[in-house]
C-alpha cells in the first residue's frame, strides 16, 4: 500500500514514527508538504501537485496539519478525498476540531462536561464574564492558540481586564474559561484511534505553572482511565467525527472536564509515558478502512 503523511517536516518525531510504523508493516511511505503542494480543479478531475509531479497511486493520506496553516491544509486532504483517497482525518473533522469555540458549542450541546466557558467581542462585558465563569482567577485562551502558547491566568480583576482589552485590540478571538483549582495543574490526555482508547497519560505542570502542556516542562506519566473519562472522550470524538485524536480533560471534583479535542496529537509524550505503538496502531487503522474503502469502489 502506498501511504502519505501530509507533514511539513519529515523529521518530527511523530511523522517519522509513522512513516517507520508504515515501512514495518511493508507499505510505501511518502512525506507530502502540504503547503508546498499545488491542486488543480477541472470537470470532474482533481490533481494534487508536489514538487512539479502530480501525485498519484497513493492509497491513504494521514495529515499532520499544523493549527497555523489548518486553512490551507484542509484544502489539501479535501482534494485527496476529491481523488477518491482514504484519509485518516475528513476535512471537515479537522476543519470543526480546530474552531475551539464551535467544537465547545458542538460538546456541550452534546452533554460534555467542560470548565464554565465565556466568549465575547467587548471589554465592557468583562464583568458579566467573570461572573458567569464563577469568578477569579480565570484562564484567558486565544481561539488560535497551540501547546499552551497563547494561554494566560488572570488572578486579579485588573490583570483579566488588561488581557481582555490587549487581546481584543489585537482583534483576537479569545475564551475566558473558569479556572479548576483542583486540578492542580494538571490534565489528562486520552488518545484514540478508530474509536478505541490507546493510550492515556497525566501530564503535570511544573512547580507554579497551571499549564500542563510538555512543550512547556511538564511531565507525563501511564494513567489509568475511569470509566466516565474513557466515555467522556469517546463521546468527544464520535461528536466531531475524528478517527485519531488526542482529548484532553481536567479531573474535577464534578467528573471529567474537556479542555479541547487534537485533531493532529503528538506522539512523543504519549508513546513514551505508555510505552505503546501508537504509531503502529494508525497504520493498522488505515490498513483496514482502506481494504473497506476499496471494496466499495468496486461495488
Amino acid at each position: 500500500m502506498k501511504i502519505a503523511v501530509l507533514s511539513r517536516n519529515a523529521d518530527l518525531y511523530s511523522t517519522r514514527r509513522i512513516v517507520e510504523a508504515g515501512r514495518l508493516r511493508g507499505h510505501e511511505m511518502l512525506v507530502i508538504d502540504h503547503l508546498k503542494c499545488s491542486l488543480v480543479l477541472e470537470k470532474s478531475k482533481a490533481k494534487v501537485i508536489y514538487k512539479n509531479e502530480e501525485i498519484e497511486g497513493v492509497n491513504a493520506i494521514i495529515p499532520r496539519i499544523g493549527a497555523s496553516v489548518t486553512f490551507y491544509g484542509a484544502a489539501v486532504v479535501r482534494q485527496f478525498e476529491m481523488m477518491k483517497v482514504f484519509t485518516a482525518t475528513e476535512s471537515q473533522a479537522l476543519v470543526r476540531s480546530r474552531d475551539k469555540l464551535r467544537s465547545l458549542q458542538l460538546l456541550a450541546r452534546a452533554g460534555v462536561g467542560m470548565p464554565k466557558t465565556a466568549f465575547a467581542s467587548t471589554a465592557k462585558s468583562i464583568d458579566l464574564i467573570l461572573e458567569e465563569v464563577g469568578g477569579l482567577p480565570v484562564v484567558i485562551k486565544l481561539l488560535e492558540g497551540t501547546q499552551g502558547i497563547g494561554v494566560v491566568l488572570a488572578e486579579t480583576y485588573n490583570s483579566a481586564k488588561s488581557m481582555f482589552e490587549a487581546f481584543l485590540d489585537l482583534d483576537a478571538n479569545i475564551l475566558v474559561q473558569e479556572f479548576v483549582k483542583e486540578a492542580n495543574g494538571a490534565d489528562l490526555r486520552v488518545f484514540i484511534v478508530d474509536g478505541e482508547v490507546v493510550g492515556a497519560m497525566r501530564r503535570q505542570g511544573k512547580t507554579d505553572e497551571f499549564r500542563s502542556n510538555l512543550h512547556r516542562g511538564g511531565t507525563a506519566e501511564l494513567v489509568k482511565l475511569t470509566k466516565e473519562e474513557k466515555s467522556t472522550a469517546l463521546k468527544c470524538v464520535k461528536k466531531l467525527g475524528l478517527s485519531i485524536a488526542g482529548v484532553d480533560m481536567l479531573q474535577s471534583k464534578r467528573g471529567p472536564l474537556v479542555l479541547e479535542v487534537n485533531s493532529s496529537p503528538g506522539l512523543e509524550g504519549i508513546e513514551h509515558a505508555t510505552k505503546a505503538d501508537i504509531a503502529g496502531k494508525i497504520i493498522e487503522f488505515v490498513e483496514r478502512k482502506v481494504n473497506v474503502h476499496q471494496t466499495e469502489k468496486l461495488l
